[in-house]
């Protein structure tokens, strides 16, 4: 089958390689239909091999060259004989995150936290960008009929984004600052305008991707933070208080910091970008505003059902971001060179795993 797969840092392959041919009595054949390319497959592009794992991973035993995408939807093939909740020719969104079951977290409920956990498409035997995989019956949410296969592609980075909503507490009324309007800022901003805030500020230096998130409808305002007046118009905007809740989806220490400085004492500073150094920050500036840190890491497992009910509703528009939609053979080229452009505009990009040429 043919499947796309990472060998090292700028060494991405369209490769064969061979068919699924076991499972395990809890697992199933999938077939992917629409896998997404995320920030951290860009990651791994760019500088890794970062997550992905060089020697075996301690639970799931996989290691470089690994076949990507853990962003993904699919056609349910073959189910092994104690999967109970789909059947085969179901359509599903994958949760991608593989967790023991016996680690403190694991039996506490927070397998996202597991101290083994791997990744389908990150530290998994298979991956969304490949013609068949093998996934555990938990990592399968059934699509319904009014939840596309293309919406269903893009749950998982909108867990990420609905997660870090959940932690700065945004609910109806809110004022918000989400810095940068990459694929999770934007999705932030469509979370917090589906809990009901009443004000949606971003902050995003690229002009072709301020633009584009200004077609979305959602933001109050869209702000150049590059003059160094953010805060100080922030709080013009907010009866000289601040906002509520700011989320910070770039990774960088000047984007955490202009959250600090933009949100009111006492409101929610979240961190969802991944931070891939250190940051210099000033925590007495935290404690004179009282105010809440909160980090986050992925999402609660157990979030698919709520964003396919979302989705399907109508009051999480997700399908928004989809830039382009390419085939396989054109990862590298349409794909991931083409989202490595710091000037580019481009959100998601949904790549057909199948072969249809």
């Amino acid at each position: 089958m043919r499947a796309v797969r990472f060998h090292c840092a700028h060494d991405i392959r369209v490769e064969n390689v061979p068919d699924p041919s076991t499972m395990g009595a809890t697992q199933m054949i999938v077939k992917p239909l629409w896998c997404g390319i995320c920030g951290t497959d860009l990651h791994e592009y760019q500088a890794g091999p970062i997550v992905v794992p060089t020697e075996p991973h301690p639970l799931t035993g996989a290691k470089a060259p690994q076949i990507l995408g853990h962003e993904f939807s699919a056609e349910v093939v073959e189910v092994g004989r104690d999967v109970k909740n789909v059947q085969a020719g179901d359509r599903i969104s994958v949760m991608p995150l593989a967790s023991c079951g016996q680690c403190y977290y694991c039996v506490r409920g927070q397998r996202h936290l597991c101290t083994k956990m791997g990744c389908v498409g990150l530290s998994w035997d298979g991956g969304g960008m490949a013609e068949y995989t093998v996934i555990n019956d938990y990592h399968a949410n059934k699509l319904p009929d009014t939840v596309s296969d293309k919406q269903g592609a893009l749950i998982e980075p909108a867990a990420v984004a609905l997660y870090a909503v959940d932690r700065g507490g945004v609910t109806a009324g809110s004022s918000v600052l989400i810095t940068g309007a990459g694929p999770i800022g934007v999705l932030s901003a469509l979370a917090c305008y589906a809990a009901g805030a009443s004000k949606i500020f971003i902050s995003e230096p690229n002009p072709r991707r301020a633009a584009k998130m200004a077609e979305f409808g959602v933001a109050t305002q869209i702000f150049d933070p590059s003059d160094g007046e953010l805060a100080a118009k922030i709080r013009d905007l907010t009866d000289g208080v601040g906002v509520d809740v700011a989320i910070e989806c770039v990774g960088n220490q000047h984007a955490l910091n202009a959250c600090v400085d933009a949100v009111r004492s006492q409101g929610a500073v979240v961190q969802a970008g991944l931070h891939v150094g250190t940051a210099t920050v000033e925590p007495m500036k935290w404690a004179l505003k009282d105010i809440r840190i909160e980090g986050t890491w992925c999402y609660p497992v157990t979030m698919w059902p709520r964003i396919i009910s979302m989705i399907g509703s109508g009051k999480f528009p997700v399908e928004k971001l989809i830039h382009d939609l390419i085939d396989a053979d054109d990862v590298v080229a349409k794909g991931f060179d083409a989202l490595s452009d710091k000037t580019g505009d481009k959100m998601k990009i949904l790549i057909n795993p199948q072969i249809t040429r």
